[in-house]
């Protein structure tokens, strides 16, 4: 085979997928449940985010609190305070890709 397959966690429990990690690009595949999400960090590398399912609330820098639906693809640039988090009760389904792919 030339493909590599990677095959993406289905149902509702939470996860961090981290499924490509290498020179090129992080592809991260995320489930949350209500009040889950990841700590408040800065954006190491230029980051798309596309919301798969649920609602993404999602606060940058110092800005409100913003809130995104399946289908919305968010580009954030390299070095933006993110607080990524689900306040809902449907579970938030994310893809995440990182490039250039940060350094390891």
């Amino acid at each position: 085979m030339i493909e590599k397959l990677f095959n993406l966690t289905q149902g509702n429990q939470h996860c961090i997928e981290k499924l490509v990690l290498d020179e090129n690009v992080h592809y991260i595949h995320m489930i949350f449940n209500k009040d889950q999400g990841l700590p408040e960090h800065l954006s190491n590398s230029n980051v798309y985010m596309t919301v798969l399912r649920g609602r993404l609330s999602i606060g940058l820098n110092e800005q409100d609190i913003h809130e995104y639906v399946a289908g919305s693809l968010l580009k954030i640039p390299v070095d933006t305070k993110m607080n990524v988090k689900n306040l809902h009760e449907e579970p938030l389904e994310l893809i995440v890709v990182k490039a250039p792919a940060p350094s390891l």
